[in-house]
């Protein structure tokens, strides 16, 4: 009964990534993912990733540093901060694009204010690096609180004893040990940010050459009966994801060996 259900899960898991598969056009594969709004919108998914999983890194790990003793200090107050700062892995992804409308909306909270002094986020590029890291952050923090909780209190304690001052306790003792957890929290957050949709489309809209992300391509070419737009689009995700796939691996194998 156990074996049944576990293929009906495979199944349910895998049976549509084979489908897609099976359609694809693959003998056209290098004319579609070289058609000018392929390459406009790669190039656009990746640079703005790549900034919000750098973001998400430096704010991040500062985060995850805190809260991970936070956790430890006061188990209770931490489980509330917990459910905070992972929200955004709950939310609907149109109602987190509105609260990033009301949050840095022309008229929004802070928003208003950055539009006083001539500043725009709304619906241009830069609104696609705040939605990523917004989606990407708790992904980041939730792998990395788990790296360093992972790792005894009485390593640093050894270390203090040893003279060692908090900076290189932390420096080169903590961070260095919850590495691997760290670089996977990074692979998963750049997976995901550069996977968001419905958030980014909510707002920073589907502007070609601004905001005009993979995902949002992949949304257009089905919206437009244009197949050959969406699967070109679509093979350049599966070929970026089989690298995150890899990276996740590789940070896996550093974790069993450490």
């Amino acid at each position: 009964m156990l074996v049944a259900l576990a293929l009906v899960a495979v199944l349910l898991l895998f049976g549509p990534l084979v489908a897609l598969l099976l359609n694809i056009p693959w003998n056209r594969a290098v004319e579609l993912v070289t058609a000018e709004e392929a390459v406009e919108a790669f190039a656009l998914s990746l640079t703005t990733a790549m900034v919000s999983t750098t973001l998400c890194i430096v704010f991040g790990l500062p985060l995850s540093l805190w809260l991970a003793d936070i956790m430890r200090r006061r188990p209770r107050l931490g489980d509330v901060l917990q459910l905070i700062i992972y929200a955004p892995l709950v939310l609907s992804p149109v109602v987190s694009g509105l609260a990033l409308v009301f949050f840095w909306g022309r008229r929004g909270l802070v928003g208003g204010y950055l539009d006083d002094i001539g500043i725009r986020v709304a619906f241009t590029s830069l609104a696609v690096i705040v939605v990523q890291v917004f989606v990407a952050l708790p992904f980041f923090v939730s792998t990395t609180v788990t790296a360093l909780r992972g790792i005894p209190p009485q390593v640093s304690e050894a270390a203090r004893v040893d003279g060692a001052s908090r900076g290189q306790v932390l420096w080169r003792i903590t961070v260095p040990l919850a590495g691997p957890g760290i670089a996977a929290g990074t692979v998963l957050g750049f997976a995901r940010a550069l996977s968001e949709y419905g958030a980014t489309l909510t707002f920073a809209g589907n502007v070609a050459g601004e905001t005009r992300t993979i995902p949002l391509l992949i949304e257009l070419g089905l919206s437009s009966n244009d197949m050959d737009q969406a699967l070109g689009a679509c093979i350049m995700l599966l070929g970026i994801y089989v690298f995150v796939v890899g990276g996740i691996a590789v940070t896996t194998l550093m974790r069993q060996r450490h």
